[in-house]
């Protein structure tokens, strides 16, 4: 039961991590690349990279919640304290997480559809622009902020777990 606890938490944490850097590295700049705006004009462009973040975005609480329910399961049934640390870094992911689906993703899609309404002039267009390229950037830096996290809690779900008389060794400082 162990194994098939630790092998979860392993393919979770690859999942997330991996999810993050292929929208964050791949599909994101995809959106926008030469190739796609001669498919579709931005304003497109700009709304199916919001359904794509949506989707991301469950996917990142469904990884979020087995993550949880791993650290949980890991405390009650083998014993394994997460630790401050530990504690902490998966409430500051899953704290990020709903940061950007519940609160940046919808004030982005909000400036967008205003950026590009037909019933706004230019003045509004040109501010909605401005304050977009801000808040996306404040996306930006929250989402290399949750990839690097996520490469810490994979790290840290990877580790092998030090033998008990190791541990003990330590904490007797030898």
């Amino acid at each position: 039961m162990l194994a098939a606890l630790r092998f979860l938490g392993i393919v979770n944490a690859s999942v997330w991590f991996g999810s993050a850097i292929f929208l964050t590295f791949a599909a994101g700049p995809a959106f926008f690349s030469p190739e796609m705006l001669e498919l579709m004009p931005r304003y497109h462009a700009g709304r199916v990279a919001q359904v794509v973040l949506g989707r991301y975005f469950v996917l990142q609480a469904v990884c979020a919640a087995v993550a949880v329910a791993h650290l949980v399961l890991g405390w009650l049934y083998a014993g394994k304290h997460p630790g401050r640390f530990g504690a902490g870094l998966l409430t500051g992911l899953v704290a990020l997480g709903l940061a950007g689906d519940l609160w940046l993703q919808p004030k982005l899609k909000e400036l967008h559809a205003v950026r590009y309404a037909t019933n706004t002039n230019t003045t509004q267009k040109a501010e909605a622009g401005k304050s977009f390229g801000a808040w996306h950037g404040v996306s930006q830096g929250m989402n290399l902020l949750l990839t690097a996290g996520v490469l810490l809690y994979l790290w840290r779900t990877v580790e092998t777990p030090a033998a008990p008389r190791m541990d003990k060794l330590r904490r007797a400082g030898l």
